[in-house]
């Protein structure tokens, strides 16, 4: 299986993968960072915007092109072309322990969630958020050192949620009105930490695990099914990509290295045998 880094770029801590369309976007976090890459053309990411503060996740607002829902600074805002953020909430805003919002999506339903964890790592400070599509901004889960993902099933019935500073993958089966069932444990990650993932068309998890160079996929029982190497340290987030080859593409940071090597912070491209759909836009009407 050959993996080659799809771009010169080099990433401090880049992240939230996904495709909208036909283009793959991502996030720098720390530099606040919002970029767009060609899946099908290798070449240096452009970037659409440079926000203030960290910026963990976006996804498209539907039916408003150009718009997108952001895990931004303290909490969540509405990001236009421009760059420009209207706040929806900033729950984290003047917490004890200073506090940044991480990854996130939206389910199928157009909800979407996203998670906080705090600069320090304090072990618990980190909760989730769902962002319903009347703008309401819930939080809906606690005590989350890192939240990762989360990642959805095609149906929106269960949602895979990682707290990587506990090397654990969790499982919540998910009501249609967007609670969160009891916690159960779907895998654990000996080595490295479960970092971003994704859903397949087969219904399978994949999972960048940092700290260990290499993406996990596991079957929908949790069982291991494929390992893939890089040549990065900390793989962020993951994303399948099926046109015109299906091709898995990882996002690295070369953040915390003493010794970064010439591939940390690339962004990857592997080829795979499965597919899987584009992110879900954000519903609201806003």
């Amino acid at each position: 299986m050959m993996c080659e880094p799809w771009s010169t770029d080099r990433f401090e801590l880049g992240e939230g993968l996904r495709r909208h369309g036909r283009d793959l976007f991502m996030v720098d976090i720390l530099t606040g960072r919002l970029l767009r890459l060609d899946p099908l053309v290798p070449g240096p990411a452009e970037v659409l915007a440079v926000l203030g503060v960290p910026l963990g996740a976006v996804a498209p607002v539907l039916g408003r092109p150009g718009a997108l829902i952001a895990a931004a600074g303290t909490g969540v805002a509405l990001l236009a072309g421009d760059g420009g953020l209207r706040w929806l909430a900033r729950p984290e805003a003047g917490s004890a322990t200073p506090m940044r919002m991480n990854d996130g999506c939206c389910d199928p339903r157009g909800r979407f969630w996203a998670g906080s964890m705090a600069y320090d790592g304090t072990l618990g400070a980190g909760s989730v958020y769902r962002t319903d599509p009347d703008g309401a901004v819930t939080r809906v889960l606690e005590g989350y050192t890192v939240p990762n993902g989360p990642a959805f099933t095609a149906d929106g019935a269960r949602m895979y949620l990682a707290d990587s500073a506990e090397g654990r993958i969790d499982a919540y089966e998910v009501s249609p009105g967007g609670a969160p069932g009891a916690r159960t444990t779907f895998a654990r990650v000996g080595e490295g930490s479960p970092d971003g993932m994704q859903v397949d068309a087969e219904g399978h998890l994949w999972v960048a695990v940092w700290g260990a160079g290499r993406v996990h996929r596991y079957d929908p029982d949790g069982a291991l099914e494929r390992v893939v190497p890089l040549p990065a340290a900390q793989p962020t987030s993951v994303c399948v990509v099926d046109a015109p080859e299906p091709r898995l593409f990882v996002t690295s940071a070369a953040i915390g290295l003493d010794r970064a090597g010439p591939c940390d912070g690339a962004v990857f491209s592997v080829p795979v045998d499965t597919s899987a759909p584009a992110a879900h836009p954000f519903r609201g009407n806003l």
